[in-house]
């Protein structure tokens, strides 16, 4: 994987992930019992607070193969990589850190998706991240299947089997675009460094492949575009590049998909883009362009 050249700056910069599921639910709705999430005209949504808990999740855990990787390939500290959202954290503790000062230097995710964690005295204190990530929305509408799952020993008593009626509930098939940016500006309020950028970027392709579970294990990140523009300000419109990048349904658009070859996927950006940015990179694989 191919990564943007290292500098001590960070650029304006705008992402966008392309997201194949099948028979899975990548994102729950609490409000549905837990269906896939789902808009009014049928397409899928998965939450910006679901990837990012992914990310999260994968530099939390310090003994697992993907942090690792990603500690050796940057030379990093875990003291300064730790999760400020993680289970276990000391509310007491936290508001320490942040009367002491440590607290920015700590937690790599306070750094780079902002925190909400109020000072004594300072209720000001709630800081925008760095990085934003859009919500994800299917491009065609997606169909949902339910099956009644059943557990061959009882639960209930006088039960001689467990059965969780339609609580297996997954996406047939869907291919969901979520877009993501970086603001220089936000980064100086939260302490986000250019290292903390490079951190999320590399761990962004194992996002879903190292987080799956037993209803989410066949999602996959198809594109991971990474486009840095010419200077922090920004050099062209989030739009077009997203536009540009954005796959189109084959055939009926409002009918569901069944498979990736029922899209025509970009595999590049049109020349006047390009000539717009500093670099685009799919993080999935080798594929770079420089403007």
């Amino acid at each position: 994987m191919t990564m943007p050249e290292k500098t001590d700056a960070i650029l304006r910069a705008t992402g966008l992930l392309v997201i194949e599921v099948i028979n899975s639910n990548p994102n729950g709705d609490p409000d549905r019992e837990s269906d896939p999430r789902q808009r009014g005209d049928g397409r899928g949504e998965i939450s910006p607070v679901s990837f990012k808990r992914k990310l999260r999740d994968l530099v939390d855990n310090k003994e697992g193969p993907v942090w690792s990787h990603i500690k050796d390939r940057f030379n990093l500290s875990d003291d300064e990589h730790s999760v400020l959202e993680s289970r276990g954290r000391v509310r007491k503790d936290i508001e320490r850190e942040l009367v002491e000062g440590t607290f920015t230097s700590k937690y790599w995710d306070g750094r780079i998706f902002g925190n909400t964690f109020l000072e004594e005295g300072a209720s000001t204190f709630i800081k925008t991240g760095a990085v934003q990530f859009g919500l994800a929305v299917s491009i065609a509408p997606v169909d949902i299947r339910r099956i009644t799952t059943t557990n061959k020993a009882g639960v209930q008593e006088g039960k001689d089997r467990g059965m969780a009626p339609l609580g297996y509930r997954v996406v047939q098939h869907g291919v969901y675009c979520m877009p993501f940016f970086v603001n220089p500006t936000a980064a100086l309020k939260s302490g986000c460094t250019k290292r903390d950028i490079d951190v999320m970027l590399a761990a962004i392709p194992y996002a879903y492949t190292h987080t799956a579970s037993y209803i989410r294990s066949f999602v996959e990140i198809r594109k991971a575009w990474y486009m840095e523009h010419t200077s922090p300000l920004g050099s062209c419109s989030d739009f077009a590049l997203i536009e540009a990048l954005t796959p189109k349904k084959t055939g009926d658009a409002e009918k569901a998909s069944l498979s990736w070859q029922d899209y025509e996927v970009p595999s590049s950006l049109p020349e006047e883009l390009i000539d717009c940015l500093a670099s685009c990179h799919d993080l999935m694989g080798d594929s770079v362009q420089v403007g």
